[in-house]
């Protein structure tokens, strides 16, 4: 898993949610979805809660806006009916 990942979590209060992987540190990846866990404060969680759904990557950039939020929300907003038809 790389930063930049599209991910699912299957655990927690956040189960069957996407994200993307803001960092990795000390075997923990810490996801954002830009809207109840903002890029900025990303959530700690374990490798064994997430599971990869896409190829793609989202790429982050070093800025602190909040329009990166928004480009997290839409990119995976796009991703997410993407994925869904894929299933069907």
């Amino acid at each position: 898993m790389q930063v930049g990942d599209i991910v699912k979590a299957t655990k927690g209060k956040a189960k069957e949610s996407f994200f993307v992987v803001v960092k990795i540190e000390d075997g923990f990846a810490y996801i954002a979805n830009g809207k109840q866990v903002s890029v900025f404060k990303p959530k700690k969680k374990n490798f064994k809660h997430i599971q990869k759904v896409s190829k793609q990557r989202f790429l982050l950039s070093d800025e602190k806006d909040i329009k990166v939020d928004a480009a997290v929300r839409k990119y995976l907003k796009t991703q997410k009916e993407r994925i869904c038809q894929k299933k069907m």
